[in-house]
């Protein structure tokens, strides 16, 4: 972990600066992480890639096993459970990542390019998905260059220019 470089940093209530190396990865449990580039372990099924946030957090093999196949369900993947990465296309690949992010209930998702190699509709149903997890207190942070489609959602939307806040503007109030 890198030190901020001014101030400090807190996650959901935690100054991380006051954290042992073991608080830290404990810590990390709570976060659910959605590469821009899959980051998928090419020696492992997709099932076992969906699984490894469960098997590191202690599962027993029944439970982890119910929430893997009910997340490759919600993401379209049952079909390609036993498969491995370099099988998969490009947006199943992606789904897949974001199956590993969510399966262990973070209470913040860090999504980098979620929807990258996914088609319209795909993307909305990605977005559905966070929406539905934001819906029971899930912090969602959202990096996109998708402008059209964050501007969709109607979430708080930053922009950032070389680590400069240009831009936060809130949610557009709903009728």
């Amino acid at each position: 972990m890198q030190a901020p470089s001014s101030r400090q940093l807190t996650v959901n209530g935690v100054s991380l600066s006051r954290l042992s190396t073991t608080q830290i990865t404990h810590h990390r449990r709570q976060i659910g992480s959605v590469f821009q580039d899959h980051l998928l372990l090419h020696n492992r099924s997709v099932y076992d890639n969906v699984a490894l946030p469960l098997e590191i957090c202690g599962y027993r093999p029944n439970d982890a096993a119910r929430r893997v196949r009910a997340a490759l369900d919600k993401f379209g993947l049952p079909e390609k459970e036993e498969s491995f990465p370099d099988a998969l296309l490009g947006g199943e690949k992606q789904r897949a990542g974001i199956a590993r992010a969510v399966i262990n209930r973070p209470s913040i998702i860090l999504a980098n390019e979620p929807t990258r190699n996914l088609d319209p509709a795909l993307s909305a149903e990605v977005m559905k998905v966070f929406r539905q997890f934001q819906s029971v207190w899930v912090y969602l942070l959202v990096a996109s260059h998708d402008a059209a489609l964050i501007e969709r959602l109607n979430y708080r939307t930053l922009v950032l220019d070389r680590g400069k806040l240009l831009v936060d503007q809130q949610p557009r109030p709903t009728a």
